[in-house]
């Protein structure tokens, strides 16, 4: 359930109660209702996992579901955690029950599960392949990873409109993550580089 893709630096992280935006580019914006780990490079380049929290990677599933070789360009690049930060959670088995709320009605919702349990790979090991490269270990630095989870709403035919509620919800890590999705007015623009 965990697959190791860079969405960016930390000017896309929302926080909760904040919205998530559809650029004009993307063909969808849907939830990912997944456990953040939340990391810190000590003044030795050393990483410490500070913690865990409730977050929603944010992705287009649209494109995704054209060939999965776009799974890295899907990824909107907008994401939120929160708003609590668990320092020492169970990780072994985490079930969930993310909601999608449309004018205040639950349009849908789904048990989901995440977790050690859970994942293809171990946490050991996701932390080891991300952290063997030196620039991931620049003292001061605070990485986010997103470990996945088990199902979205768009895997059941759902498509979130401008206004829509996303709700993330895993037992034993505080209150819900709640962010409204957005959309961004206009068409998608050509962007153009020019030379120096």
């Amino acid at each position: 359930m965990s697959r190791p893709n860079y969405k960016g630096n930390g000017t896309c992280l929302r926080g909760h109660g904040e919205a998530l935006t559809i650029p004009a580019f993307a063909e969808d914006g849907g939830d990912e209702s997944e456990i953040a780990g939340i990391y810190l490079i000590d003044g030795h380049g050393h990483p410490r996992r500070v913690g865990m929290a409730q977050g929603n990677e944010f992705s287009d599933h649209v494109l995704e579901k054209k060939n999965y070789l776009y799974l890295a360009s899907s990824k909107l690049r907008e994401c939120s955690i929160g708003p609590e930060l668990i320092l020492d959670p169970d990780f072994q088995a985490v079930p969930g029950r993310p909601r999608i709320y449309r004018e205040n009605s639950v349009l849908w919702e789904k048990p989901i599960r995440s977790g050690q349990a859970n994942m293809r790979h171990t946490l050991e090991n996701i932390e080891h392949h991300h952290f063997k490269f030196p620039m991931h270990r620049q003292p001061g630095d605070v990485h986010i990873h997103f470990y996945g989870a088990s199902a979205f709403s768009f895997g059941d035919h759902v498509r979130l409109t401008s206004g829509d509620v996303m709700e993330v919800n895993f037992h034993g890590f505080g209150r819900p993550l709640r962010n409204a999705v957005a959309a961004e007015a206009g068409s998608a623009m050509l962007s153009r580089v020019q030379g120096l």
